[in-house]
């Protein structure tokens, strides 16, 4: 096998240059991906895995993340997975670099850049290490990694494709096939056949309280929801205790109408509640992804990040985005002149977002919807 030469790790490499690896076809590279979480962040990297699979199929991928990360990816074909917690203290650090001592890898793709996860990459022993351009390898992962991708401004899952480039010296295309068995779809096909349809997926929460819609609008979102599509709501979430009183409190606004699974479903489950669903109402949060993969129509509640950098990946029509008035209202600064990832750190701005607003993209969704089942019904 032959791989071009990697530099010293304190040399500046062209960040325009990527290296690949050069191979004939019948060689097996092995290849380090490593990402821990979030689950939203984990969804994207997926298809960025699927794509390095396809284009590079006999090569052997070995994904380092956590517990929740595979509690989605479980089943995915192509892949190896080794399955750790985040490192807490230097003993954790110590069993990692001891876990693989032995190993060799022929690339390592660090899609995560965090002080935690870039301690880790010394002990995965590489000739290429391809990381973050500068302006995102956050906490000094430049100083971990020989190679880096190219700085664009982009939207995150592009990033992660950029990796794929990078490695095959080919573009690197989103597609998603997540692992869902036949018990998952049974599961959200029985829990939601009460609901009448069509049905709309309502994830309120975010992990972050600043990305949140205030929930007084949520509730008025699903009062006109149902008076005005006379439609099912399902509310799903997280397990945390101000997660589950929210969707609690919301689930009892439509009595017959709503159904409460925050907190009820694993990763899988979640994904096979928003393949049922006709559209998902949220803010930026892990639920966009997921629904992106099942290619459900999202209606995300963007101001403090804008959608065209994390929300539905190339399906953002649905969105409403208020990130640019943020900054410009509550920043007092110009979006166009700041950095791509400039985000609108205030309380007051997802507020910036209307009730009306909302409703009329879910009247969107769901009119292109019910015109394409009277397609299908006439074809």
């Amino acid at each position: 096998m032959r791989l071009t030469r990697s530099p010293p790790y304190n040399a500046a490499p062209d960040p325009h240059h990527f290296t690949h690896v050069t191979d004939s076809a019948a060689a097996r590279p092995h290849f380090a991906i490593v990402r821990f979480s979030a689950l939203g962040d984990v969804a994207m990297v997926m298809a960025a895995v699927q794509a390095l699979h396809r284009a590079w199929p006999t090569a052997t991928l070995t994904w380092i993340t956590s517990p929740l990360g595979y509690a989605l990816l479980n089943g995915m074909p192509g892949v190896n997975f080794v399955v750790l917690d985040k490192p807490r203290n230097w003993a954790d650090y110590l069993a990692f670099y001891r876990m693989f001592r032995q190993r060799r890898f022929d690339a390592v793709l660090a899609m995560q850049a965090s002080l935690r996860i870039n301690l880790l990459y010394p002990a995965l022993r590489a000739p290429i290490k391809i990381g973050f351009d500068r302006a995102r390898a956050r906490d000094g992962q430049w100083l971990f990694c020989n190679r880096r991708i190219p700085f664009r401004d982009e939207h995150l899952l592009d990033s992660f494709l950029a990796f794929v480039t990078a490695l095959t010296g080919a573009p690197a295309v989103a597609a998603w096939n997540l692992p869902l068995t036949a018990s998952e779809h049974a599961w959200a096909g029985q829990r939601l056949a009460a609901l009448p349809r069509p049905l709309v997926a309502l994830h309120p929460f975010s992990s972050k309280a600043e990305r949140n819609w205030p929930a007084p609008r949520y509730a008025k979102l699903i009062e006109l929801t149902v008076k005005f599509f006379d439609c099912g709501i399902v509310i799903t979430g997280g397990a945390a205790p101000d997660e589950t009183a929210l969707c609690t409190r919301l689930a009892q606004i439509a009595p017959g109408h709503t159904l409460n699974l925050c907190g009820q479903t694993s990763p899988k489950q979640l994904v096979a509640v928003l393949a049922q669903a006709a559209v998902l109402v949220a803010p930026d949060t892990a639920a966009v992804h997921l629904a992106r993969a099942v290619e459900t129509p999202v209606v995300g509640l963007y101001a403090v990040a804008s959608a065209r950098l994390t929300g539905p990946y190339q399906r953002t029509e649905y969105c409403v985005d208020h990130h640019a008035d943020a900054v410009r209202e509550l920043l007092g600064k110009d979006a166009g002149a700041l950095p791509w990832n400039t985000r609108a750190h205030h309380p007051d701005a997802m507020a910036l977002i209307e009730v009306e607003e909302v409703m009329e993209q879910l009247g969107r969704v769901l009119a292109a919807r019910a015109g394409a089942i009277r397609g299908e019904e006439t074809a």
